[in-house]
């Protein structure tokens, strides 16, 4: 019995978005076991497939590692600088090296650190928020940098806390606005 390529829906006539998987191609095998897959994502639920965004896990995963990287590159950055104004007339090529490499691991850690922080408490704020007002708006990003600011500098004071939100909450409202103006203004 031949196999028949499903390329067209048998209801609407229209072309389906599936692909065909034979996993046993590379086995050089008479079989013929293909595999209808979708070529879209598969969402458990119908209300995750009508979503634009992305989940609060994936959020929590985004938000933390491009913090953590961007600290880490950057407090790399400092590192490196740092490294080489401790350079002194007696030292050897290996100790030159080895001030660099220590200064750079040591700020890149802490720096690194830092963001993922202040990452992982921004994507949790969000998306409480998100869940609370059941809206996805520009107000959820001001209103969790506001937060993420002041809970990060809450331990130094209320004014430092007040000046911290304050700061979180204007870089996220200039981030969100900036990514939608690019959105609008930039064809891709």
């Amino acid at each position: 019995m031949a196999y028949q390529t499903p390329d067209r829906d048998s209801e609407s006539g229209l072309p389906k978005q599936t692909r065909l998987y034979n996993p046993y191609k590379d086995l050089e095998a008479p079989m013929r076991n293909l595999y209808q897959l979708p070529t879209s994502p598969e969402y458990l639920f119908v209300e995750e497939a009508q979503r634009k965004r992305r989940s609060w896990g994936e959020n929590l995963t985004f938000y933390t590692g491009c913090g953590y990287l961007a600290g880490a590159v950057g407090g790399a950055g400092l590192g490196l600088v740092e490294g080489v104004k401790s350079f002194e007339s007696g030292d050897t090529t290996k100790l030159r090296i080895n001030r660099v490499l220590n200064a750079s691991g040591h700020a890149g850690r802490s720096w690194g650190n830092r963001l993922g922080v202040i990452g992982l408490m921004y994507a949790g704020i969000e998306s409480g928020i998100q869940a609370v007002r059941d809206t996805d708006d520009v107000w959820n990003s001001v209103a969790a940098g506001l937060g993420t600011g002041a809970v990060y500098r809450a331990a130094r004071g209320v004014r430092s806390a007040a000046v911290a939100g304050a700061v979180g909450g204007v870089v996220a409202g200039v981030v969100v606005t900036a990514k939608q103006a690019l959105k609008r203004y930039v064809p891709i």
